[in-house]
């Protein structure tokens, strides 16, 4: 008895939604509404840019009205219905009929190749972009048609738009498609069109108000969709708001139904179904932008691109109430974008839609956003120098591969004083040769390979059985730290593929522990805007005024001199070709460090100085330290000197025993440490640390004094600074964890927030007690 109620609980939303759902107000209901028209007429008037860009718009539609045919009305029927709205002549609304009724002469608006398909596919992308021009133009031009007229063309528009969509992708009778067929943007740009549809006729469709209730209900499935384990399906949405398949689909997927979502509120009285994720789903695009000083760049892991704009969600998010500064902040950089994806002036929807000037005139100079990010489900995570135009920022991804997401687990990508140096080769038009072999496989990322293969590429088409994974983000500010593991994508090769982004002020060390199955050739892949050049110990890469040193320190460093061959236990550079973004035809250098030996357990520490102006004629220092049972690097810059130490006993070769070592006099289980020192201050005194930084470690201990001291292993990052302490920490969720201090702290904060942890005069220690169950 129970489960029945339950199923008539979820069940009765959509008959109470089907009956319930009244208009509001008179066509247009969708876009270009009576109070929309008059906001622009009064922004035309007092706004150069917008009228510059309605006289665009006019011209187009007038150049229809003058050369009247069928086809140049299909094209500017968005034009047309706008310029019928602003000026009133029945000219445009005439030539829109027109352009209507040609295309209800066609047999179908479905695609040829998707309708040979058996069962045939009736609708996709193609008709969508028929159904949302017509949608849109029938309900602007309303007014103008006959009841006859109206009757016609509305029934046109459900037997060639709306039932082909219904009937593929939601309506159980004839469904064929599920939430992820086609990636996961399809159903989005199918589905919502096809509620747009729905609206525009619902005077005239009296079905129209229960297609709206099942497309509004199923919104709420496509947001939460988690994915499938038997189909190799990744979830739709991280739940920090990013949208798996790269930003252009993220972009594209999210305005679909924010469309649908601005019309139906619009529309209808009734509220559309409550999306949470929308609260973030906007912040995703402003945290993998890349601010210069013209639009924003963006990562363009996958099928992105480097211009990919998420204009068009944050300007629909805006107009349906988020107004928040990080918004007018990116609106306001990326007006003159012209990315496809984009939402500007120079069209119709843009130009009654994207905030004005006014409302963005507050924007503030940089985003109130934290300035790195970690979207853990989809598997990317940003870590930027700060929001300021041409600082730096790195990209990394190790999620999943699938479709529009490329076999690139463990990538990373590197933008510097306004120029993207460490890239992506992109990728180009779906139906070369060269996008599934080439841009689409590991050789095309900045990765580490094993006799030439990481990934299996199977997985672009069937999905990656075991994904990969981005996690314990930490951002202090001179010291950052992501962990990326690749070892799930890249099993077929690896059977331990870690990759470390420890960022210690202009040093960002690539930490990669590897293992495979037999012996054989490792390879570190580093892909560059342009020629790179060697230069003594580094790799220079260089474009316009930024430029950063790429030095390979373990297993070995390049040769100081003499030729290759002279040195065969040093690291080889080893010049590849690629292929350049988006242009197949043109050829790309790309690089490969070497090492001499064949293994199958090795470490790679990768050294990325950034060069500024700042330090560029006094670049950090940077030594190689090594010993029985670690690897390291020693780094001096800016008045400090930090070691960081790998622990060789902590990579999995040592199993039912800890991870117990002793590193130039530091006792400790830890995987990655990281000690830093005010220079002048003695580095074998554990209270003269400014800045203590473990990976996956228990317990430090130096001289008798206890400085770290947890029962389970914690990332944590300790920075101490007049008499304060800033912690972060991360572990289990139940953590006791004891830090030294030699005096009482004047301040403790964790995690970002102020605590008042327990001070042992007598062990000189903090106790902090975390319970995050």
């Amino acid at each position: 008895m129970k489960v029945c109620l339950l199923c008539f609980a979820l069940i009765l939303p959509f008959t109470l939604g089907a009956q319930t759902l009244a208009p509001r107000g008179e066509h247009p209901r969708l876009f270009f509404t009576a109070a929309r028209i008059a906001q622009l007429k009064e922004r035309i008037a007092a706004d150069k840019s917008s009228a510059e860009a309605w006289a665009r718009i006019l011209s187009t539609a007038n150049e229809a009205v003058e050369h009247p045919d069928t086809a140049s009305a299909s094209r500017a029927m968005e034009e047309l219905a706008l310029a019928y709205r602003m000026t009133g002549d029945k000219r445009y609304a005439a030539l829109v009929r027109d352009g209507l009724r040609n295309e209800l002469k066609k047999p179908n608006w479905g695609e040829p190749d998707l309708l040979k398909r058996d069962p045939v596919w009736h609708a996709g992308l193609g008709l969508a972009r028929t159904l949302y021009a017509a949608a849109t133009a029938f309900d602007a031009v309303h007014d103008a048609l006959t009841p006859e007229e109206r009757r016609e063309i509305a029934k046109g528009i459900v037997a060639l738009g709306i039932l082909p969509t219904l009937n593929d992708w939601v309506l159980g009778p004839n469904r064929i498609h599920t939430l992820d067929t086609m990636g996961h943007n399809w159903w989005s740009a199918c589905v919502f069109v096809g509620g747009i549809g729905a609206l525009a006729v619902q005077d005239e469709e009296p079905r129209a108000a229960a297609w709206l209730a099942r497309i509004d209900a199923g919104s709420v499935e496509w947001f939460r969709y988690s994915g499938s384990v038997l189909e190799t399906k990744p979830a739709n949405f991280d739940h920090n708001g990013g949208f798996y398949e790269s930003v252009n689909y993220a972009s594209f997927g999210l305005s679909q139904y924010l469309l649908f979502r601005l019309a139906w509120t619009n529309a209808l009285q009734e509220p559309p179904a409550q999306i949470p994720i929308l609260e973030r789903a906007g912040d995703y695009f402003i945290h993998v932008s890349y601010p210069t000083g013209g639009a924003p760049m963006a990562l363009n892991f996958g099928d992105g691109s480097l211009f990919a704009d998420g204009s068009r969600p944050l300007a629909l998010l805006w107009v349906l109430g988020q107004h928040k500064p990080s918004f007018a902040w990116y609106l306001s950089a990326a007006r003159a974008a012209t990315y496809r994806e984009g939402l500007n002036h120079g069209t119709p929807l843009g130009l009654v839609y994207y905030p004005t000037d006014t409302e963005l005139a507050h924007a503030p100079e940089t985003p109130d956003l934290e300035a790195s990010t970690i979207f853990p489900e989809m598997g990317w995570a940003t870590l930027r120098s700060s929001w300021e135009k041409n600082a730096t920022l790195l990209g990394v991804r190790a999620g999943f591969t699938w479709n529009h997401s490329h076999a690139d687990a463990g990538s990373f990508i590197l933008f510097h004083r306004g120029e993207n140096l460490l890239i992506d080769s992109g990728n180009c038009t779906y139906s070369r040769p060269e996008y599934d072999e080439y841009y689409r496989r590991s050789p095309a990322h900045n990765v580490v390979l094993f006799d030439g293969e990481a990934e299996n590429p199977e997985d672009l088409y069937q999905g990656s059985k075991f994904p990969g994974s981005v996690s314990h983000l930490f951002d202090t500010g001179d010291l950052k730290y992501v962990f990326a593991d690749a070892t799930g994508p890249t099993s077929k090769t690896f059977n331990r593929n870690f990759r470390h982004f420890l960022w210690v002020g202009d040093v960002i060390l690539v930490i990669d522990d590897l293992e495979s199955f037999v012996p054989g050739q490792f390879e570190f892949l580093l892909h560059t805007v342009s020629k790179a050049e060697r230069k003594g110990l580094d790799l220079e890469v260089s474009q316009g005024n930024a430029s950063v040193l790429v030095r390979p320190l373990f297993p070995a460093t390049f040769p100081e001199g003499g030729l290759p061959t002279d040195y065969p236990e040093a690291m080889r550079l080893v010049e590849k070709t690629g292929l350049k973004n988006h242009e197949p035809d043109v050829k790309m250098p790309y690089y490969s460090f070497q090492p001499g030996e064949l293994t199958r357990r090795t470490k790679f520490i990768t050294a990325i100085t950034l060069v500024t102006e700042a330090n560029q004629n006094h670049l950090p220092q940077i030594e190689r330290l090594s010993g029985e049972t670690f690897i390291g690097v020693r780094l001096k810059q800016k008045g400090a000197t930090t070691e960081v130490f790998l622990n060789l006993m902590a990579d999995g070769r040592v199993r039912h025993r800890n991870a117990n070592t002793v590193i130039h006099g530091w006792e400790t289980d830890a995987y990655l440490l990281a000690l830093t020192v005010p220079e002048g201050a003695n580095p074998t005194d554990p209270d003269a640390l400014s800045r203590l930084f473990v990976a996956d470690g228990s317990y430090l201990r130096r001289d008798g004094k206890v400085v770290l001291d947890s029962l389970s292993k914690v990332f944590i990052s300790d920075s101490r600074r007049d008499g304060a302490r800033d912690i972060q920490l991360q572990g289990q969720p139940v953590l006791n964890v004891f830090l030294r201090s030699a005096a009482k702290p004047s301040a403790v904060m964790l995690n970002g927030k102020a605590v008042y942890p327990v001070y042992d005069t007598t062990t000189a220690t903090l106790a902090l007690a975390v319970r995050s169950e």
